[in-house]
């Protein structure tokens, strides 16, 4: 593998046809990227496509964005149901699940068909860049790029250099979030990195209160709205988050640091085995199944 300096980054594939790919397709595309989002599922690509319409459509009632420009960032949106559909991409972005196993064998998978000097960044929220480069077959031009949920929203990006990750690999990367707009914060290759390490902790936490009786879901979310100016309770943030999301963190500082502390809470197991995973399966600690979140009790 050869480390010449990166080529301008213009086409860009996103793995990963979700809430954060979708999010992520739709600042690339109206930033003036060129984008494959691909997904295994054609009706989550569907759905996406849809996603990023919407997305783009309320930017325009709120006059962030002309029609003309909306229209243009559509059209710079491709869909893929296969790897091989990523080949021309100078950069792809990986937003897959929460699971180092599944994103691993995404990048074993997607190795053959990019060209040497193509760069892939990780999404994740919390596992190592360093391992996850090591399954990439190219460490070098390999790098996390964590963005905020919600992505269209969110002014700040994470950019985690893997113990590999040449300099020019990052000095592209960081040229493509400052295109879109965002910040960057540059964290270590640690678990969590600097967002989850504090944030789920305390999402974590407030499960614990719960748990334990020491508020109900409307008193706690209630307490740190008003009591720390939160623009959102932590038990809500976390439906929206995705509960098997903040379990999945959580596990990860927990082996990560091997630290007591970071011990997922009982009932944030208990609802993430039932199925309970906030917003997106429609119950969490609140039920979303209604025009607004009504709390769900433990």
């Amino acid at each position: 593998m050869i480390d010449a300096p990166a080529t301008p980054i213009q086409r860009v594939g996103v793995v990963g046809a979700g809430q954060m790919g979708s999010g992520i397709a739709q600042v690339l595309t109206l930033a003036g990227f060129d984008v494959v989002l691909n997904d295994i599922a054609a009706e989550r690509l569907q759905r996406a496509r849809a996603d990023v319409s919407a997305g783009l459509d309320r930017q325009l009632r709120k006059g962030s964005i002309t029609m003309t420009q909306g229209e243009q960032a559509l059209a710079r949106l491709a869909t893929g149901g296969s790897l091989a559909d990523l080949s021309g991409c100078d950069l792809v972005i990986e937003a897959a699940t929460e699971n180092e196993a599944t994103k691993a064998e995404i990048f074993r998978s997607l190795a053959p068909h990019l060209g040497e000097l193509s760069i892939v960044a990780s999404n994740t929220s919390s596992i190592s860049i360093t391992r996850l480069a090591a399954s990439s077959g190219r460490p070098g031009r390999f790098i996390g790029l964590h963005f905020m949920n919600p992505v269209p929203v969110m002014p700040l990006v994470e950019v985690i250099r893997g113990a590999a990750t040449s300099t020019e690999t990052f000095e592209a990367v960081r040229a493509v979030v400052a295109r879109l707009g965002k910040v960057t914060a540059l964290a270590s290759d640690s678990p969590g990195f600097i967002v989850n390490r504090i944030l789920i902790p305390m999402l974590n936490e407030a499960a614990f209160a719960l748990y334990e009786g020491v508020g109900t879901v409307e008193s706690i979310d209630a307490a740190m709205r008003l009591g720390t100016n939160q623009p959102m309770g932590p038990l809500l943030l976390a439906d929206h988050i995705g509960l098997d999301t903040c379990l999945a963190v959580m596990r990860v500082l927990n082996s990560g640091f091997a630290d007591p502390k970071y011990r997922p809470c009982p009932l944030l197991v208990r609802y993430v085995e039932a199925g309970w995973l906030g917003r997106k399966s429609g119950r969490g600690f609140y039920s979303h199944t209604g025009a607004a979140p009504i709390p769900a009790g433990p």
